[in-house]
Parts: C-alpha cells; structure tokens; sequence
C-alpha cells in the first residue's frame, strides 16, 4: 500500500510503516502526480482534495486529521467511490481553553468582571458545547444558536441569531464554512450584523475566516458598532489584512485548536479511520510520546481573591493568548511557520493545582473546569 501524509500532521511517523509505503510531504507538494498511485491520504486544511488531485488516482480513502472538511470535495468524492474521514471534536477541548484565556484577558484589559455578562455561542456542535459549558460554570448568562440543531430538537435550548444581537455582551462563533444552503454561514458576520448589536459585543471568530466579512469588521470597529474583536481564522489566509489586524484587540495565526491534546487526537482519529478502513487491525492505535510544558503544577493561593480572579490565574497559567497574539503581531509575514512551529500548549486535565485558601465551591468549579486538584 502507498500512504500520502502530510508532512505537519505530529505523532503520525511510525504509524502507518508497518503496512506499506508511506510518503511525507507539505500540503502544498501533495500533487496529483504524488497521489496517483496512493491508496490513502491524511492531509489538513491546506490540500484541496478535489477533482485536480484526485481525478485518475487510486486514492480510496482520504482522513482529514481536522474538525473541518470544507478543503475535501465531498461531491466529487462520491461520485468517484472514494470515501474520506474528518476528526470531529478532536481539538474542542483546546478552542475551549482559547476562548477560556480570552474572556479573562478581555475582562483584565477592559476592566470588567464577566459573571453576570452575556455571551452568544452561535454554533453548538461540539466546540461551541464546551465554551457554553465553561462559560455557565464562571457565571455568564450564555444563549446558544444553532438552527440545525433546533430543528432536530426543539426550540427550547436555543435562541434565534437577532435574539443574540440584540441581548449578547460577547459573540463566540462556531459554525463550520457553509457556502450555500439553508445554512450558509460564508460572511454570517456581515453589514447588516453588524449594524444590528445594540450592546456593542465584543466579536470572537475561532472557526472560519470567511464565516465574517472582513471589511464589513472593520467598519464596525472604526464606526464602534462592536466593543472589540478577536480574530484566530483570516479571509484569504495566509494573506492576513493588515488593517483589520491592527484594529483586533487580540489576533493570533488559526492555532485556536492547536493544543498538543487537540493535535494528537486528529492524528489518533485519523490512523484509526484508516485501519478500520483498510482492515489493518490498528483501530485503537494512539499517539506515543505528547510532550509536556515545563510545568504542569499550579501554585494557587486564594487569599483576599474572588472566584474569578482565582479561575482566571489558573486559566492563564495553563495558556496566556497574550504571547500568540504578541507573536503574531511581531511576525505576521511568518503566518504559516508560526502555525508549523508551534509552542507546547496542553489542555485543563493535565494541570494539577495545589490549592490553598480556595472555598470549596471554587474548587469544584474547577474541578468542573478539567483541572486536578491537590489541597494544602
């Protein structure tokens, strides 16, 4: 067999060895030349898989090690027997501990507490769940839409998209990149959003550049329809607009899901879709090896502290978004090397906090939050 990889996707090297050829390339060097004669690829967001790739190949099985799939012709795919796997979930855990690290950073630069605010989550899969479900745990009012799923199940959890803009303090977007349908998101974010937020949000885009018109953004920010705005994803990445990258209040190169955890579970999905596939008996292979931060322990003293100030130090101390944000800024020419090499960030669960001088129910919501907990 003949496996297609590329060459930024971690922890995969030695997986697939054993089976066949394996060929490690950039997104950009995978070619329909390279992939004529493979029976698999795992690829990220980077490679088109469409007709110009695949047309002729033998490929029959393409693993996308990424929540979104918009870069696979999922048509073409069918029309040409070829079956494909994306990583859904994978690296939910991280956009939660991203926008976790924003909303406290938000809060200390602007002056304000966010108990009590309200926060919009528009788009509740499983991404948008986790930073619902954070966001109730520190005390905000949170409203979910998600019309797909209200369709499914009732309106009763839900809120209709105006219902957020009219009442919303912080708009979270989570929505995958529908160009067309009932469901389009492309530019969701547009003029006339904009022109409709009462309450001036503060505006977080973790999902999709295109899901917001850049320049209808930047007007709001100049004409102070918005309280700020926080970009991860970029229209026409990696070509980022400098303008409205001045204006953001935090801006960082789409590495919201870029946690070690997030990444090591979109390799580990991917190897397993394709052992199922190909009956290679490595369905629950997983990834060997995920490093580590230097410190993986937390110092927490409570005293004279209210709640939040206490889920915030420990929020940050396991991912300050000031240092990406700072990063990028210094090297926005280096987009996609700041994403290749990117720094060891590791999710809530593997922090232990020693906790002294924290009430129980702090603790507890911490506790809610992933963190371990040891008490003094």
């Amino acid at each position: 067999m003949k496996f297609v990889i590329d060459d930024k996707i971690p922890y995969i090297k030695g997986a697939l060895e054993a089976f066949g050829e394996v060929i490690y390339l950039p997104g950009a060097k995978t070619t329909a030349e390279v992939v004529r004669d493979a029976d698999a690829i795992v690829t990220r967001t980077r490679t088109k898989c469409n007709a110009d790739l695949l047309a002729g190949s033998a490929v029959k099985f393409i693993a996308t090690a990424t929540i979104g799939f918009d870069h696979i012709d999922t048509t073409y795919c069918a029309e040409a027997g070829i079956k494909w796997t994306n990583a859904p979930g994978c690296n939910s855990k991280s956009v939660e501990q991203y926008v976790a690290s924003t909303l406290f950073v938000l809060a200390e630069k602007h002056n304000f507490e966010l108990k009590g605010k309200t926060i919009g989550v528009v788009g509740v899969g499983q991404v948008g769940s986790k930073v619902a479900r954070f966001c109730q745990i520190i005390g905000m009012r949170v409203l979910l839409n998600d019309p797909p799923r209200e369709r499914a199940e009732g309106p009763e959890k839900f809120v209709s998209l105006n219902q957020i803009q009219e009442q919303a303090d912080f708009i979270s977007l989570h929505v995958p990149l529908n160009l067309e349908g009932q469901d389009a998101t492309f530019h969701l974010a547009d003029e006339s959003f904009f022109n409709h937020l009462p309450k001036k949000p503060f505006v977080i885009n973790s999902c999709r550049g295109e899901v917001l018109d850049s320049q209808a953004a930047k007007v709001a920010l100049r004409e102070n329809k918005i309280n700020g705005l926080v970009l991860d994803c970029w229209e026409n990445e990696p070509d980022i607009d400098l303008e409205l990258l001045a204006a953001c209040d935090i801006a960082t190169p789409h590495i919201a899901g870029y946690s070690k955890d997030g990444k090591a579970n979109g390799t580990s999905m991917s190897i397993q879709a394709i052992s199922r596939f190909f009956g290679l008996g490595a369905d629950n292979w997983s990834c060997p090896n995920i490093e580590l931060p230097e410190q993986t322990k937390i110092k927490l003293n409570g005293f004279n502290c209210t709640e939040e100030q206490i889920i915030a130090t420990a929020v940050l101390a396991t991912y300050d978004i000031r240092r990406d944000d700072a990063a990028f800024r210094a090297r926005v020419q280096d987009f996609e090397k700041l994403r290749g090499d990117y720094p060891v960030r590791r999710e809530f669960p593997v922090f232990t906090i020693h906790a002294k001088q924290i009430p129980a129910p702090t603790l507890e919501k911490l506790e809610a939050i992933g963190f371990q907990i040891e008490q003094k």
